[in-house]
């Protein structure tokens, strides 16, 4: 391969079938050759993550870059996902009707409502402990305004 050639899916031993470089759009540089070694020639290769390595010439490559660009980039839609369940800041907060019944007491059914009564027990088991937990008033509360007269 030429100098500078972009590469991927390189094998790092000859007949590993690729090893290096197989994810979406990346690819390693061959950055030179090395001809005056005696017993095999050696290529370095600088990879994906900046590190250089040097294998053997006689490993075969994908002339290219990986397919799939922007995979990464495309925004999370569902915060139900377990790829953002997973994290410990969420990236949104779902609604729980909007779940499977398994996932969410409010979940399920055809449109989307809670179904049965929003406000549960203190002494509830872990999983039922959605809604509003043991409240005392359910209804907002209007802000009463105290006029006072002004002192001239």
């Amino acid at each position: 391969m030429p100098e500078r050639t972009i590469e991927g899916c390189l094998e790092e031993k000859p007949g590993d079938r690729g090893k290096l470089a197989r994810a979406s759009w990346n690819y390693a540089t061959v950055i030179s050759h090395n001809p005056e070694t005696k017993k095999t020639w050696m290529t370095p290769v600088k990879l994906p993550s900046g590190s250089k390595k040097v294998i053997s010439s006689a490993n075969r490559a994908v002339v290219g870059v990986m397919a799939g660009r922007g995979r990464t980039d495309k925004p999370i839609l569902m915060a139900g996902l377990p790829q953002v369940q997973g994290k410990e800041e969420l990236l949104a907060t779902g609604v729980g009707c909007s779940h499977k019944s398994v996932k969410h007491p409010f979940g399920d059914g055809d449109h989307q409502h809670i179904s049965k009564p929003s406000i549960i027990r203190r002494d509830a088991p872990a999983g039922r402990k959605v809604g509003l937990i043991a409240a005392h008033q359910t209804r907002w509360l209007r802000r009463t305004r105290t006029i006072q007269e002004k002192e001239n």
